[in-house]
């Protein structure tokens, strides 16, 4: 049986951190082996 893997509180509130201060952009990620790895914030200024 496959172990189940979990997202950290942690994980949980960068990513909803992230979404919430970004205006135009994206918010990916990085999952390796079933687990959050990275989480990367790219975002854009339109002038």
């Amino acid at each position: 049986m496959a172990q189940e893997k979990k997202v950290t509180n942690y994980e949980l509130e960068k990513i909803k951190e992230f979404i919430e201060t970004i205006k135009y952009g994206s918010v990916n990620i990085i999952i390796q082996d079933g687990k959050i790895v990275q989480i990367d914030k790219s975002e854009k200024i339109r002038v």
